[in-house]
């Protein structure tokens, strides 16, 4: 069996943390997860033990004693907590740069820093909503689907980032359904598991109690998991919210599917606020993140926490060996 490849590490906005986690993961990860580093190594901390590598394929050899880099010249240094718009577009780049390396199979997985949105589109004319939409569009699908996860708990909310009064009108069928597939299907080939037991939360209060707390529960959400069940895919709901997340009830299934944004992320984040992971459903390759932004306030003091990035590592490495 050859020797899988090692992760692709973005460097994210090199004004952030990313630098800092990037080092305290690989310390912590060395010897363990195969990666590389791709960045202006000016940007690193200072002291950072580095190897220049011009081939992904160098960085098992050197990854025990050094971070193995892959070097990107930037516009400029790098100031902590102090974006520099002329560094948009090498930010940019590298994501593309590491994407290109998954799809040629010289990385095994793309793990991605925290950049941030208006940076990039002030300095590159970056186009894209976020990270993950910029993502879909080098891989060449239409629809991703975003999960939260961590060793007790898998959540994917159905729909993002859209206030809670948009939400009814915006859960439709068809993006319940799509949702759900892309989900089983992600399970099926980046976890390893054969039959995934997906539980489905209600939008409203106890499921909707029958139609006295609104009609989406009945309407919109329990027609879809029939139809899916009856195609034999493992699928239970609506269930009531406020008891699908207690240790007994998360035994009973390997995803949850959340109709909104806190729905999924309360849960997740009470669970393991520090280690929970990003993960890209529908993508073409393998992509993680760490579940936290740019965190200005603190870069350069040494003091950011590297857990959510080393889980990250550790489950892009997990679900490529899942997918290969």
């Amino acid at each position: 069996m050859s020797t899988p490849a090692p992760i692709a590490l973005t460097c994210g906005d090199p004004a952030g943390v990313g630098p800092e986690v990037s080092l305290k993961a690989w310390q912590a990860l060395k010897g363990e997860v195969d990666l590389f580093w791709i960045g202006d190594p000016r940007h690193l901390p200072d002291g950072t033990p580095f190897a220049e590598i011009a081939d992904p394929a160098e960085a098992r050899a050197v990854g025990a004693t050094a971070l193995p880099v892959l070097r990107h010249d930037f516009a400029a240094p790098a100031t902590p907590g102090m974006p520099d718009l002329a560094n948009a577009p090498a930010t940019v780049a590298v994501i593309e740069r590491a994407v290109a390396m998954v799809q040629s199979g010289a990385a095994s997985a793309v793990c991605t820093n925290p950049i941030n949105k208006k940076v990039l589109k002030d300095g590159a004319d970056f186009a894209y909503p976020g990270h993950t939409e910029f993502l879909a569009a080098l891989g060449g699908v239409d629809r991703v689907v975003m999960m939260l996860a961590c060793p007790e708990l898998r959540v994917v909310p159905v729909t993002i980032h859209i206030p809670i009064a948009d939400v009814p009108a915006a859960l439709t069928p068809d993006l319940l359904e799509e949702t759900a597939r892309i989900t089983v299907n992600a399970m099926i080939r980046d976890f390893g598991m054969p039959a995934p037991r997906v539980a489905v939360a209600g939008l409203n209060p106890h499921a909707g109690e029958g139609g006295a707390m609104g009609h989406e529960d009945i309407d919109v959400i329990t027609p879809v998991i029939e139809r899916l069940h009856a195609e034999g895919i493992d699928i239970h709901g609506p269930r009531s919210a406020d008891t699908m997340f207690h240790a007994e009830a998360r035994a009973g299934y390997d995803v949850a599917l959340c109709m909104y944004h806190d729905q999924a992320l309360i849960p997740i984040k009470t669970i393991d606020f520090a280690s929970g992971v990003n993960v890209t459903l529908g993508l073409p390759f393998v992509r993680t993140s760490p579940d936290h932004g740019t965190a200005y306030d603190i870069a350069g003091h040494g003091v950011a926490d590297a857990r959510s990035l080393i889980a990250a590592l550790r489950l892009a490495r997990d679900m490529s060996e899942a997918r290969a």
